[in-house]
Parts: structure tokens; C-alpha cells; sequence
């Protein structure tokens, strides 16, 4: 029996740090902070457009600031809406939610409903980048692959593909599970409780951000080893 077809799907939930005009005000005064990672994943556009492209995959991606609302977390969540915009009246946070959180994660719910109902196995990668000191400790990895243990489908493709990055480029430090839990909150994990474990893989690609703060020349190869090991390892 031959195994069903993969196919990829690449998005990126924190790719920008725009505004919406109506919303601009919340933020006066606050262009440094809107430039560091905690409005946007720095470098994490480039690397999803790279898998995207190299992958021949659809690419799926938001470039409005976490900070307005996090594509990324569950509505139930404390961080969905930031210190700007919790306290917003619930007509503006709804138009939040109408505008830009549930079109955007229902356009790729959609797509993977249908790949999978077209007969496919989908392999999901949410692209991220993470912070080299967070709260005074320092991250000791460059990549980080994150997915849920309980299923196998998950775990074969992050397993294989860490195995490909260790032994193509040694130099790189690929950890699974790390800076985070797979399992946290996270729109992997929603789309775990909508798609069965051997037809769906969802998995949040973490790379530091001192990889793309690289040289253009390093950084683009980087981009090329971890499209092209995922490849081989799917």
C-alpha cells in the first residue's frame, strides 16, 4: 500500500508589527517597542516565504503586530489581546477578532480540511523566532522544533528532520521541544483537536533570532537547509 501524498502548508502568525490605522492611537509613542519581538518574530516572514517558495508550498501570513492581537493564541487566552487592547470596549475587540484573527486562521483551517480531504497527508509549519535572552537566561539552541510527543506522525517527521539538520550542518544546535512546548497554546494545537494524528502535523519551526541578525549570505542558506532537510525528512 502506498503511503498518501504530503503536502506543506507554511504560516507565520507574528509577521509584522503593523497597526491598523483605527488602532494606531493605543500605540502613540510607542515606534522601540513596536520594532523588538515583542510586537512581531524578527526574520520569521523571510524564513516562511523561503520554506514557502522552496517547498512549493501555499504561504499563509499576518503582518499585524501581536501586540493588537496574537493569531497565535486561543480567544480563552490572557495574551491574545495585549496590555494595548485588553481594555478596549468589546465592540472594538470583536471587531479585532472578526477582522483579523478568525479570517486568518480560517482560511488555513479550510485549505487543510481540503488537502486532507483530497487524500493528503499535510505537514504544517507555523514559522517563529525567538529572543537569545528572555528574562535574564539565555536560550541554548539555534532551532527549534516543536511538536506533540502523543503523536506519531509529529514526532517521525521532527525526528528525522533534527536527525538531517545535526548531520548536514553540526554546527547548529537543534533541540525539539525547546524553547517551548509543542503542547502549549497554540494554533498547532487547535488544529491537533480538528485533524486526525496520521493526517495532520503540525509543527512550530522556533529559530533564534541571532540566525537571521546573521549575515544576508548565511542567513539565506540557513533558510535553504531547513526547507531542504524538512523535504527529505517528510
Amino acid at each position: 500500500m502506498h503511503p498518501k501524498p504530503v503536502a506543506f502548508v507554511v504560516t507565520c502568525e507574528h509577521g509584522g508589527n503593523a497597526i491598523p490605522r483605527h488602532y494606531r492611537r493605543l500605540f502613540h509613542g510607542q515606534a522601540r517597542l513596536l520594532s523588538t519581538h515583542r510586537a512581531f518574530d524578527i526574520g520569521a516572514l523571510d524564513l516562511a516565504r523561503s520554506l514557502a517558495r522552496l517547498l512549493c508550498a501555499p504561504l499563509f501570513y499576518s503582518t499585524t503586530s501581536r501586540l493588537v492581537i496574537d493569531l497565535n493564541r486561543s480567544l480563552h487566552h490572557r495574551r491574545v489581546f495585549s496590555e494595548f487592547t485588553r481594555s478596549l470596549p468589546p465592540h472594538d475587540r470583536e471587531h479585532l477578532m472578526s477582522h483579523y484573527y478568525r479570517p486568518y486562521r480560517a482560511r488555513i483551517e479550510e485549505h487543510i480540511a481540503q488537502k486532507i480531504a483530497s487524500g493528503a497527508r499535510v505537514i504544517h509549519v507555523s514559522a517563529h523566532s525567538f529572543t537569545r535572552v528572555l528574562n535574564g537566561r539565555t536560550r541554548t539552541t539555534d532551532i527549534g522544533l516543536l511538536y506533540d510527543p502523543s503523536r506519531s506522525f509529529e514526532t517521525r517527521v521532527c525526528c528525522a528532520w533534527q536527525e538531517r539538520l545535526t548531520t548536514t550542518a553540526p554546527e547548529l544546535r537543534v533541540r525539539r521541544n525547546y524553547p517551548y512546548r509543542g503542547t502549549a497554546d497554540g494554533f498547532t494545537s487547535y488544529l491537533r483537536t480538528r485533524f486526525p494524528n496520521k493526517r495532520y502535523a503540525g509543527i512550530e519551526l522556533e529559530v533564534s533570532q541571532g540566525l537571521p541578525l546573521a549575515s544576508v549570505r548565511e542567513w539565506r542558506a540557513c533558510r535553504a537547509l531547513l526547507a531542504h532537510s524538512l523535504a527529505a525528512a517528510a
